[in-house]
């Protein structure tokens, strides 16, 4: 897939597109435009090197939230009247250094140079998200990029801050875990061996619960390291295999189904698609070229994948709600506000109220997992080392036992 620059006339209002498209070729791009309902008057491949990430990684939270940040002081810089060139001048200097400074570095030069900023912000395809070419091209074409930029900032910013929010409630669960495997690792590998050789010197029949103790401490000792070159080897297999499309799809379609979780995440990737698509449709973008974008936003490609069916229908002059609820996916509080959206055409509007509320109910679900997470992980760790304890002295007492009877 490569990326290519397009010019096209939108028949139903007369005015001329520009902007940028991913395609195997010049044809089939052409062919996707007149797709979309426009005429292409041309379609050039796009030679400039993409801005990548540092090491080709996902965005790190301050790379996200240092975006976020830019993007709303370049929309106050245009608002207050700067020229957009100096505007980027002003935002290269003051952002931090590193692969943030080179975007908006590479952005400034190829707006000095006289490409629109919906072009340059594709053409450093692989920093900017989806929605932000589309928004600042809605904003070009109305005269408002200070606005579009604006709410492209709110949205980057809003979504960043329920990741924060569900990464730091689960921050102390995961610490209990580790501290919880830490600590049996610990009773089986130092303080059951130093039991273990004076049990067996004494002879007789160990209790059955000593026995087992004691030959899981031993396989952990012997085949510990095997077992965990195994396990990380299984892990970097499972990897690569989630790059198939179609192995991916399946296990994303499972998650899904998983009790409580399932839940969360068709919550927390609901929210995402209708903040970008409100996003998207509030600053002017047609639906079906909103829906072509927000579905890439989502990370569950189950989901994804169902998005973008339907917004090849929706490009057929199909609906919106009707699809989705079809699907059997998205909750039905989304469905609700998706048809209120489509009878008052309102749908923007009524998009962004949607991702508030979802965002409200992820935040909360997450903070009653990790309510019963804690305690359930406390009891589990003191039932375990209460269990090898009990194992031990079991065993010790049955020697006593017998030392007395003799």
């Amino acid at each position: 897939m490569a990326g290519f620059r397009y010019r096209a006339v939108i028949p139903a209002t007369g005015r001329i597109a520009t902007g940028t498209i991913e395609g195997v070729s010049r044809t089939a791009v052409m062919q996707a435009l007149r797709r979309d309902g426009m005429m292409p008057i041309e379609a050039e491949e796009c030679r400039t090197k993409p801005v990548e990430r540092a090491g080709g990684r996902r965005a790190s939270a301050a790379q996200r939230k240092g975006l976020a940040h830019a993007l709303g002081e370049l929309a106050v810089l245009l608002g207050a009247g700067l020229p957009l060139d100096r505007a980027l001048f002003i935002i290269v200097e003051h952002v931090p250094g590193g692969v943030l400074k080179t975007a908006f570095s590479i952005l400034r030069d190829r707006v000095k140079a006289g490409v629109p900023l919906s072009v340059a912000m594709t053409e450093a395809r692989g920093f900017f998200p989806p929605m932000a070419a589309a928004l600042a091209e809605a904003g070009e074409a109305s005269g408002k990029l200070d606005v579009t930029l604006g709410r492209l900032a709110e949205a980057l910013d809003r979504g960043e801050a329920l990741r924060q929010t569900v990464g730091s409630a689960l921050i102390y669960p995961c610490i209990l875990l580790v501290v919880a495997v830490g600590v049996i690792l610990v009773m089986l590998l130092v303080v059951v061996p130093q039991f273990e050789a004076l049990l067996s010197d004494v002879g007789g029949r160990l209790p059955y619960a000593t026995l087992i103790l004691m030959d899981a401490s031993r396989a952990i000792r012997e085949w510990g390291l095997a077992g965990l070159a195994a396990v990380a080897g299984s892990g970097a297999l499972l990897l690569r295999s989630l790059r198939r499309p179609g192995v991916r799809d399946a296990v994303d379609r499972k998650i899904l189904r998983v009790p409580l979780l399932g839940k969360v995440i068709v919550n927390a990737e609901t929210a995402r698609l209708a903040r970008t698509l409100g996003t998207l449709v509030e600053a002017g973008v047609p639906l079906p070229t909103a829906l072509s974008i927000a579905h890439r936003a989502l990370s569950n490609s189950h989901m994804a994948g169902v998005v973008a069916t339907v917004a090849e229908g929706v490009k057929e002059g199909g609906g919106l709600s009707a699809p989705l609820a079809s699907s059997g996916i998205f909750p039905p509080i989304a469905l609700s506000f998706l048809r209120t959206g489509e009878e008052t055409a309102r749908l923007g509007l009524m998009l962004g109220r949607l991702a508030d509320v979802l965002d409200r109910d992820v935040s909360t679900a997450t903070q009653r997992m990790v309510t019963v997470m804690t305690p359930l992980i406390t009891v589990i760790l003191g039932l375990t080392v209460a269990g090898i304890i009990a194992a031990i002295f079991s065993a010790i007492l049955g020697i006593n036992d017998l030392a007395i009877q003799s």
